[in-house]
């Protein structure tokens, strides 16, 4: 791949993965609104895994703690706050991975991967995020987490297996309408990511394990190493920003985009 698609492709899965405006969406446009061939699973495994390493940097105190508690938790202890994040995390995984199997069996995935789909889900997510921002209280923090809460904010992470629909996004939507305060909904949207993109990671590197050339292999550190740094920037920028901005902003970049994408799926393609 041409250096430019590479960092094109880096840099929009890095900033795109943890702001609430869908990074699956705006890699399924790239090749339909420009015209560039599809990166192809090399490429989306090796930004997976750079937008993977910033998360787990930012959040490496919550990450460390979650690992902390694995080997209670395996042992069927839970004794320590890290056995409990951990518990959370794995029963908020279980959602998403049993949708996404069914997706992947029945083919679905490949038929919801169009333009129409993702400006419909651009809109109504957006304003479904703009109302939990509005009306959400903003008492709760991760440290109240809850086993009904893990297993609830997994089922509306589910949903982001729509393109378009945001994973960040509706696992925040779902945090502010439980009541967890800004900062807190991102964090955890955050930390449950990580079980999630280690799991997505694993089942596209198992399709593309035994393919892989060395130039694709080259193209895959080149795109990781960028998708780490814009992640990682767009992160911190972003968990900054919450101190004192709504999702607003936000929210109106996915209705434009979405109104946009609207009007040229049904009267351009």
């Amino acid at each position: 791949m041409a250096l430019y698609h590479l960092l094109l492709v880096a840099v929009i899965q890095g900033v795109t993965e943890f702001l609430p405006v869908s990074s699956s969406g705006h890699l399924i446009l790239l090749p339909n609104l420009t015209g560039l061939d599809d990166q192809g699973q090399v490429i989306d495994v090796a930004v997976h895994v750079g937008t993977l390493g910033a998360v787990v940097l930012y959040f490496w105190r919550d990450v460390r703690l979650a690992l902390s508690g694995i080997p209670s938790l395996v042992r069927g202890r839970i004794d320590s706050q890290g056995a409990w994040l951990a518990l959370c995390l794995a029963i908020a995984t279980v959602p998403v991975v049993l949708f996404g199997l069914v997706l992947k069996l029945t083919g679905w995935d490949a038929a919801l991967r169009s333009v129409t789909v993702i400006g419909w889900t651009m809109v109504i997510f957006g304003l479904v995020l703009w109302w939990a921002d509005r009306r959400g209280a903003s008492e709760l923090t991760l440290e109240r987490w809850s086993l009904k809460h893990a297993w609830l904010l997994g089922l509306w992470q589910a949903v982001a297996l729509i393109p378009g629909t945001s994973r960040s996004g509706i696992v925040i939507t779902g945090a502010r309408f439980l009541g967890y305060e800004r900062s807190e909904a991102a964090r955890v949207a955050m930390l449950m990511s990580i079980p999630t993109i280690f799991a997505s990671g694993v089942l596209l590197g198992s399709e593309v394990a035994f393919s892989a050339d060395l130039p694709a292999a080259r193209d895959g550190l080149i795109a990781a190493i960028f998708a780490f740094l814009a992640a990682l920037l767009a992160l911190t920028l972003m968990m900054r920003l919450l101190r004192s901005v709504s999702f607003t902003p936000y929210v109106v970049y996915r209705v434009v985009l979405g109104v946009g994408l609207l009007w040229w799926g049904y009267t351009v393609s």
